[in-house]
């Protein structure tokens, strides 16, 4: 029994799901070295990166290759809860805890009860859930709002963040306990830009997907297309080329993927940032070819870019665009 569980830990360590893109030595190490090292343990894991760099599809990864992989996955974003209800959505309420608190309300630890917990953004917690979840991480155990008494969990917690939490720590924003406690087995995702070899396995990965979405045959992606997608810096990362790829196969109408507005990615600068006003005629003049030329109505210029046909008119003079035939606006 135990050799059979051996085996099939290694196979679930060496073959990644087609979703999870691995390509770039980074990301190897990461999917293939540390999360199936971490996940055997209950250890507490901080995964730090850039906003859209991939951190859940890392905790998910965790979970399921851990003993609580049969268990609840639950993710919160930390920022995203308004700040008089953390503690209620995180560790639950009794009723007439608070004004509008008609019955018990079991929170985010007590449902993910034998499973595992993403903290995303967990810098944005305020100093009382600090407080709160540090106790869960030494204790084991909660209390709801308007509780009497403790109430034991048992839940692998994964934090995420994209703050930096050193710099927190010394303004006192964030704890240095809880910090020291999320820190035991920190993974840094490097942004999109610095693993350029998980971009067109990315691409086509994103283009099955959406294609799958819409339930149409996925479109080619040329070599052109990977080109254009490397020559862009990805300042979104993984969630800025899912909305890029997502809007152009809406646009793409055959069988071949078409990059479209206001999707226009530059040379990266060296040493020379490009001003508002090319930046401006660079995004106007993609649209207007994406367009053939047309302006108006549905499939033109200014519904892509989002502006009124006058207002795109307005800036293609100040800017002396013309289009295609020669004619201003």
């Amino acid at each position: 029994q135990g050799e059979k569980r051996a085996l099939r830990e290694e196979l679930d360590r060496v073959a990644l799901p087609r979703e999870v893109v691995a390509a770039s030595p980074a990301m190897r190490a990461i999917f293939q070295e540390m999360v199936p090292l971490v996940a055997r343990q209950d250890t507490t894991v901080l995964v730090r990166g850039e906003t859209g760099t991939g951190k859940e599809v890392i905790a998910r990864r965790i979970h399921a290759l851990s003993r609580r992989a049969e268990r609840p996955f639950l993710a919160v974003n930390c920022g995203a809860l308004p700040e008089g209800l953390v503690e209620s959505a995180l560790f639950g309420h009794e009723r007439g805890a608070f004004t509008g608190a008609a019955g018990r309300h079991l929170g985010l630890f007590e449902r993910a009860s034998g499973g595992t917990l993403l903290l995303d953004e967990v810098g944005e917690l305020p100093r009382a859930a600090q407080a709160k979840l540090l106790r869960v991480l030494q204790e084991g155990e909660i209390e709801r709002v308007g509780g009497e008494g403790p109430v034991r969990v048992s839940v692998r917690v994964i934090a995420a963040t994209h703050r930096p939490l050193e710099a927190m720590v010394a303004s006192t924003a964030f704890r240095d306990d809880l910090y020291y406690r999320l820190q035991v087995f920190p993974i840094v995702v490097p942004p999109l830009r610095e693993r350029p070899e998980d971009l067109e396995p990315l691409t086509r990965v994103i283009v099955e997907k959406v294609a799958a979405g819409f339930g149409r045959t996925p479109p080619r992606v040329s070599a052109e297309v990977v080109a254009r997608l490397r020559a862009h810096d990805w300042p979104g990362n993984v969630r800025e080329l899912e909305n890029v790829i997502e809007r152009s196969m809406v646009m793409s109408t055959g069988d071949e993927l078409v990059l479209s507005a206001p999707f226009t990615p530059a040379p990266r600068a060296k040493g020379r940032v490009m001003t508002y006003r090319e930046a401006t005629q660079r995004c106007i003049e993609e649209a207007l070819r994406a367009s053939g030329g047309k302006i108006y109505g549905e499939g033109g210029a200014a519904a892509a870019l989002g502006l009124k046909p006058t207002t795109l008119q307005s800036k293609m003079r100040k800017l002396g665009i013309r289009r295609e035939g020669g004619e201003e606006g």
